[in-house]
C-alpha cells in the first residue's frame, strides 16, 4: 500500500461539510467515490480538518492509502474528472508511510471574510458575512491580538466535539483589510460596495468545534461596541461558552492551508 497526500479546494456552499454523513453530499464521500474507481475497492480518505456545512477550503489536505500504481498526476486528473466542478484536487503527492492528514499536521490557518458595508454584492454573498453597521477596527485588532499564545479556548467551543482538551496555541490572530478585488468570487464585479472587505486570519496547532466562528462572532460584538476589547483576555482564561459572543455564520470561513514538518 502507498500513502498519498491530497491538497483540495472546494466551495462548501451546497455540501454537508467535509465529513461523510448519513444524508447529504460530503467532500469526503465524493473523494472516496472518485478514488475507489482507481482502486477497484472502497477507500477511506482522512481530512486535516472537518469543515462544517457551508465552509470553504483553499488548501484542505487529505491522506489515503491505495494499492493502485497510477502516477500521482494521473490520479489527480482522474479524480477531478469524477468530481463536481465545485471540488478540485489541486495536487496529489506520494507521502511517507505513516503520514496522516490530521494527526501529522502541525498547524492550520483559517480566514474569515466580512463585508463591512451598507450592501453586499450578489457575487460574494456566499463567501462573506455581511455586517452593515460601522465597526471599531482598532478594538477588534486589540482583542484579536490577545488570542496569540497558549490558552484555554473553552469559551469558543461548541458542544458535540470529540476533543476533550480545550487548550490550543495560536501563532497568528489578526484583522486585515483586503483589496476589493480580493473577494472570493466575482472579481471586479464586487469592487464598489461602499465599505471594506475585512479578513480575520488565525493560525493554531489545532481548533475546537466552531472555534473560529465563535471567535469571529465575539470580535464583531467588540467591533459593534457591545463588549470591551479587554474582555477577550478573560475569555481565554477558561470562561464558559455562554460568556463569549454568538457563532458567526459558516459561509465566511475558509480553510486556507495546513502545515506539516
Amino acid at each position: 500500500m502507498r500513502t498519498l497526500k491530497l491538497t483540495i479546494a472546494y466551495d462548501g456552499t451546497r455540501f454537508v461539510g467535509w465529513q461523510r454523513q448519513a444524508e447529504g453530499v460530503s467532500i469526503q464521500g465524493l473523494l472516496e467515490e472518485a478514488l475507489a474507481r482507481f482502486e477497484g475497492a472502497p477507500v477511506t480518505v482522512h481530512g486535516a480538518g472537518r469543515t462544517d456545512a457551508g465552509v470553504h477550503a483553499l488548501g484542505q489536505v487529505a491522506s489515503v492509502q491505495l494499492a493502485c500504481l497510477h502516477h500521482a498526476d494521473v490520479l489527480a486528473r482522474g479524480a477531478n474528472a469524477c468530481l463536481p466542478p465545485d471540488v478540485r484536487v489541486i495536487r496529489v503527492e506520494d507521502a511517507a508511510p505513516g503520514f496522516h492528514a490530521r494527526f501529522s499536521a502541525r498547524s492550520k490557518t483559517y480566514r474569515y471574510l466580512l463585508r463591512n458595508a451598507p450592501g453586499v454584492s450578489p457575487f460574494e454573498r456566499a463567501y462573506v458575512w455581511h455586517v452593515p453597521e460601522p465597526l471599531d477596527l482598532d478594538a477588534i485588532r486589540s482583542a484579536a491580538a490577545a488570542l496569540v499564545g497558549a490558552h484555554d479556548f473553552s469559551a469558543f467551543r461548541s458542544s458535540g466535539g470529540a476533543t476533550k482538551d480545550p487548550h490550543r496555541t495560536v501563532t497568528c490572530s489578526r484583522l486585515v483589510e483586503r483589496s476589493q478585488e480580493a473577494g472570493a468570487g466575482g472579481g471586479a464585479l464586487v469592487h464598489d460596495q461602499g465599505g471594506p472587505l475585512l479578513a480575520y486570519e488565525i493560525s493554531a496547532n489545532g481548533f475546537l468545534r466552531h472555534m473560529v466562528r465563535a471567535i469571529v462572532g465575539t470580535l464583531v460584538e467588540i467591533g459593534r461596541g457591545r463588549r470591551p476589547a479587554a474582555s477577550m483576555g478573560a475569555l481565554v482564561a477558561g470562561a464558559s461558552r455562554a460568556q463569549a459572543g454568538a457563532t458567526a455564520p459558516p459561509h465566511g470561513l475558509v480553510l486556507v492551508g495546513v502545515d506539516y514538518d
